[in-house]
């Protein structure tokens, strides 16, 4: 190219730089087929968050999203009605404090959280392949306490989570029993979340209680000091 091509492409560059950018979970593209997602409704999906991004517009019009998607507007409907029954997606109605004019947006959460689940699930798989070979009871303890802590969390564990529970079995060597007391703790004290319950575990390892006797016993001391 001649010099005047190289300065009218580096102004096109330079103007695409200066537009919007609208950032995309890698994740979405990964994993939209084992969410249960169609190319039509992950398009709708990246299209929600290009308006939320780029344009500032958390709840685009049905005329905005059939002009950028394609699809006629019975379709449309029901592909969203589709993506907020299965959780992908919510609409939520906000006050603007000032004015006190109240107004609705789409809620991406659910989309999120679904998006972790796969992530979660892919890191425990990983680790399972990373993982020398242990014996496939202690494999299947591992598994338990996964399923477990995502009952009582109501939630997919995150990577960092799953990382935590397979500390506790594989390097500090708590027992099962002892882990499932910890969360039992956490639950009753209202204070579900991994540091809590990883205090619980340091503190009774440090007193050498590594039974439910001996939580037991540790209870009933540490009451009566009271």
């Amino acid at each position: 190219m001649n010099d005047e091509a190289w300065k009218t492409w580096a102004m096109g560059v330079s103007h695409a730089m200066e537009s919007p950018q609208v950032h995309i979970p890698h994740a979405l593209l990964r994993f939209y087929r084992k969410m249960d997602l169609s190319l039509e409704e992950t398009m709708l999906l990246i299209q929600l968050i290009g308006f939320r991004q780029a344009e500032l517009n958390d709840f685009p019009t049905l005329e905005e999203l059939e002009e950028r998607t394609g699809l006629a507007t019975g379709e449309l409907a029901g592909k969203l009605q589709r993506l907020i029954k299965d959780g992908f997606l919510a609409i939520h109605e906000d006050e603007d404090t000032p004015s006190g004019i109240r107004y609705e947006r789409y809620n991406l959460a659910g989309l999120y959280e679904r998006i972790a689940g796969c992530l979660a699930e892919e890191r425990r798989n990983q680790r399972r392949t990373e993982r020398p070979a242990v014996p496939e009871e202690e494999a299947e303890t591992v598994d338990n306490l996964f399923r477990i802590f995502e009952q009582e969390f109501a939630r997919p564990l995150s990577p960092m989570e799953c990382e935590t529970i397979s500390v506790w079995i594989d390097q500090d060597r708590y027992p099962e029993e002892l882990i499932l007391l910890a969360l039992k703790e956490a639950v009753f004290a209202g204070k579900l979340h991994f540091r809590y319950i990883d205090r619980i575990l340091l503190e009774w390892s440090r007193n050498r209680v590594r039974t439910p006797e001996d939580v037991r016993a540790y209870s009933q001391k540490f009451r009566g000091q009271r």
